[in-house]
């Protein structure tokens, strides 16, 4: 038997990096959400307000963490950040959330939307054909369809990087193309004055639609917060998993330069896109269409605006693509971060083996299974609150490491320094700690429990480490 690797290769570059950073970002969201969004805030200017705050949160965080990627361009990137900054235990906690519920869950929420929208195309691969029933459980063709693009693409990267580096590469830029296409079809061919008039008359006249009574209610103050709380769940979770790219650091080429790099580069790019594409909404359909669009599918709904009847078919593949190429990026970096723990004796000892390709094929596995157990859920809405709670708490408290690293390693090396600091960290923190507030006391049943499986990890930690011992 050939002897496996020790070293991961670097072999991925800038571009690499930023489509890593694009394609895991362009998922599944940017197609679904601004219908709660608007469902929840009910006019454009806070629907296009909120796409802008989730964008300005996400660069701020991205930028901030170039500071971190250069300071430490290794394999592992956030869970590595913690580890620095504060102690082993915040860096399990955060590697047993990433595990339990913020890389899986994310990886089985946009193998739910693949499943879902496969089958505008082929009706037999829905959630509606029950494929095995046992109790309350039941297995549905549409959740069988998110578990075996899962599987095929670990399988594709336990081949090697460069196997899953030109998937995401390819996949990316038809992704970019087709939802740019979408955008720039539909200022061409469906945008009407009469429309975006109507639509900006009470641009920022707060409303919400309440489902029992089945009707809008105007909404303000304290409500309205909340109301802004929910939406960016959506909005953020579109804009979320672009910290991948710093998972994979000891597999970029020139670490220090080409991760902050791809961190700028790809946020700022799919920041403009999804402004566009929401600008493009409001143009082309009633923010009534929006927030009532069959099975929340707002692209679906724009499309017919756009392209006649056919025009969903070109959707459904469209988000197929983007659905594919967005968890191949999640599947290939969040193997990276087990392989970091493992080789630090918190997370099992055979995540830290690479395989003869070079890559910790046994945590890609792994992650395989328990995503795909989470797919049986089938739920998306409740697993983008479980993840974006847990999320956003972790993005906090790392960029707050850049401010104890400054003074716990004031000599260290720093090729590149967090812009704007301090004062875009602080408001990064400002936003972030609203969004949370607001989520634990809005939605409890699910961010509740999204922050007590992440403190479940609490006596794991301790009673590894006396295992150890």
């Amino acid at each position: 038997m050939q002897e496996e690797d020790k070293n991961l290769k670097r072999e991925l570059g800038l571009l690499d990096g930023t489509m890593l950073v694009v394609g895991s970002m362009i998922g599944s969201g940017i197609f679904i959400v601004s219908a709660g969004m608007v469902q929840n805030v009910g006019s454009a200017g806070w629907l296009i307000l909120i796409w802008l705050l989730s964008g300005l949160m996400t660069m701020i965080a991205a930028v901030s963490y170039g500071e971190l990627s250069a300071m430490f361009p290794k394999a592992g990137g956030q869970y590595v950040y913690l580890k620095e900054a504060y102690n082993k235990l915040i860096a399990f906690l955060y590697g047993w959330s990433f595990f339990a519920v913020i890389q899986t869950g994310t990886i089985a929420a946009v193998g739910v939307a693949f499943g879902k929208f496969t089958a505008y195309l082929v009706p037999e691969l829905g959630d509606q054909n029950i494929l095995y029933e046992a109790g309350t459980f039941k297995l549905n063709a549409a959740q069988l369809v998110s578990i075996v693009t899962i599987v095929i693409l670990t399988f594709i990267n336990s081949r090697g990087v460069k196997s899953g580096k030109y998937i995401q590469t390819v996949f990316t830029i038809v992704k970019i193309a087709s939802l740019l296409g979408l955008v720039v079809f539909g200022f061409i061919l469906a945008a009407k004055a009469d429309i975006w008039n109507a639509n900006w008359a009470d641009a920022w006249s707060a409303k919400s639609f309440n489902k029992d009574s089945g009707q809008w209610m105007n909404i303000g103050g304290t409500v309205l917060l909340s109301a802004i709380a929910a939406s960016m769940v959506g909005s953020l979770f579109s804009s979320d998993a672009w910290n991948g790219v710093t998972f994979i650091s000891g597999e970029i080429k020139n670490p220090q330069r080409n991760v902050g790099l791809s961190l700028f580069f790809g946020t700022l790019i799919v920041t403009v896109i999804y402004i566009l594409a929401n600008i493009m909404y409001i143009s082309v359909m009633p923010m009534q269409n929006i927030a009532f669009a069959p099975s929340e599918r707002v692209s679906v709904e724009a499309s017919q605006f756009i392209f006649g009847t056919n025009g969903s078919y070109i959707i459904a593949v469209m988000i197929m693509i983007s659905t594919f190429g967005c968890n191949n990026g999640l599947i290939l970096a969040g193997a990276r971060v087990y392989y970091t723990m493992a080789n630090d004796g918190l997370f099992f000892k055979k995540a830290a083996t690479l395989n003869k390709a070079s890559v910790p094929g046994w945590g890609l596995w792994l992650q395989c299974i328990w995503a795909s157990a989470l797919c049986l859920t089938g739920k998306y809405g409740d697993l983008l609150d479980y993840v974006m709670i847990i999320v956003v708490i972790f993005y906090i408290l790392t960029i707050y490491g850049i401010f104890i690293l400054r003074k716990k390693m004031p000599n260290a090396e720093r090729p590149y320094k967090a812009f704007g600091y301090p004062v875009l960290p602080i408001i990064y923190f400002a936003l972030a700690a609203f969004f949370c507030i607001a989520l634990l006391i809005d939605k409890p049943e699910t961010c509740g429990w999204g922050v007590a499986i992440m403190l479940a990890g609490v006596p794991v930690y301790y009673l590894t480490q006396r295992k150890n011992a």
